[in-house]
């Protein structure tokens, strides 16, 4: 029996390579799926990691907005997707004339907490009111792109909290250092600037692999902060995060930050101690916590007690080779010697008055030992 004969079963079958074609085009043009299935009350287009990274980049690209609908304080200060802006859902009403595009048709991504939260559905459904014709939503939230292992990103203001605070951390300026950092820079803030970072980067940063590093450079058209910080996170530090806003948002939020010329008059806040070429620990404390940019520390330890611990962004130049590495000691700033209790930082300060006597330099008579989180014991002698 053949199909010219049998009309019926030649429709049969021309149904059945149809519909095959059909499935096999559909799949074929089907963008990626969505990290999650729709549930009752969600918005119905959702996006996966892989398309949020694509859209989330630095520098920014246009058309996009990536919109955190969870609280500013509690959520998005503390941790956020790189370039996403802060719409809380509680909010919408009011921030979103302020804050969303002009242009209907750009791509809005909303995202919140992840697969319970339902914060960027609702916003996401306003968003539509609204006459927005280009919105998804990505369900998986911010749990989800750490899970993936992308950067995490904090604001200004949790940066400003850090600094009020006084909580341990290293903030890191990866912008070149005569064009930007000395015309103005986040108060505390080291300069460690991307295009040297595999050369400065043993000396800059703290031995402890788990401190917090806060990289940031000129807002969301600079990148330089976002590869320092893979930069840092490939040496094996586990507490890394950007802040996406740089200084152009600390400028816009709290006024222009330090400067070099600012950095040099602090310097004279130093305080001699009783003991000739002596810093006293109440000074040395709080030009550590409130300028530490206005002085260089330098331990002369042995490496082998360098890496157990040290004050963040001091170099190691052990009392042995001090002699030999004249030369490389910086003259731009006041220099802090200090060991663990005071008879090799003396060594070296007095090493360095009988062969450079112009350098400006001081020692810790002090009892100090460090901890694996950074911090530190000191008394005084």
């Amino acid at each position: 029996m053949t199909l010219q004969k049998n009309p019926i079963y030649a429709a049969i079958l021309v149904s059945i390579l149809m519909a095959g074609t059909s499935v096999v085009c559909t799949s074929a043009i089907a963008a990626d799926p969505p990290a999650a299935q729709a549930k009752a009350g969600w918005y119905g287009q959702l996006v996966n990691v892989d398309f949020v990274k694509q859209k989330a980049v630095v520098p920014k690209v246009d058309g996009v907005m990536v919109i955190d609908s969870r609280p500013a304080a509690r959520k998005y200060d503390v941790g956020h997707i790189p370039t996403a802006v802060n719409i809380p859902d509680s909010a919408f009403e009011k921030l979103a004339p302020g804050l969303l595009p002009a242009d209907k048709a750009t791509l809005l991504i909303f995202y919140c907490d992840g697969l319970e939260c339902m914060l960027s559905h609702n916003s996401a459904f306003k968003a539509e009111k609204l006459g927005y014709t280009n919105v998804k939503v990505y369900a998986d939230g911010f749990p989800d792109w750490l899970k993936d292992g992308n950067l995490h990103a904090v604001s200004v203001a949790y940066i400003k909290k850090q600094i009020d605070e006084k909580a341990p951390h290293t903030l890191v300026d990866s912008r070149p250092k005569e064009r930007k950092y000395d015309k103005g820079h986040i108060p505390g803030a080291i300069n460690l600037p991307d295009s040297q970072f595999d050369k400065l980067a043993a000396q800059l940063l703290p031995s402890d692999k788990a401190a917090a590093l806060y990289f940031y450079c000129d807002g969301l058209a600079c990148k330089l902060s976002n590869d320092s910080a893979m930069k840092a996170i490939k040496l094996g530090y586990t507490n890394v995060k950007v802040v996406p806003d740089g200084y152009p948002g600390w400028e816009k939020a709290y006024g222009a930050g330090t400067t070099a010329s600012s950095s040099v008059v602090a310097a004279p806040s130093i305080q001699a101690g009783k003991e000739s070429g002596t810093i006293t620990v109440a000074s040395f404390e709080q030009i550590y916590r409130e300028s530490p940019g206005t002085v260089h520390l330098i331990d002369v330890r042995d490496p082998q007690e360098f890496i157990t611990g040290t004050f963040k962004g001091a170099s190691n130049m052990p009392i042995n080779n001090l002699e030999k590495s004249l030369d490389k000691l910086p003259t731009d700033k006041p220099i802090i010697f200090f060991c663990g209790a005071g008879g090799r930082s003396g060594e070296a300060h007095d090493m360095v008055k009988l062969y450079l006597p112009a350098l400006k330099t001081y020692f810790l008579d002090a009892d100090i030992k460090w901890a694996k989180d950074g911090s530190y014991t000191i008394k005084g002698k």
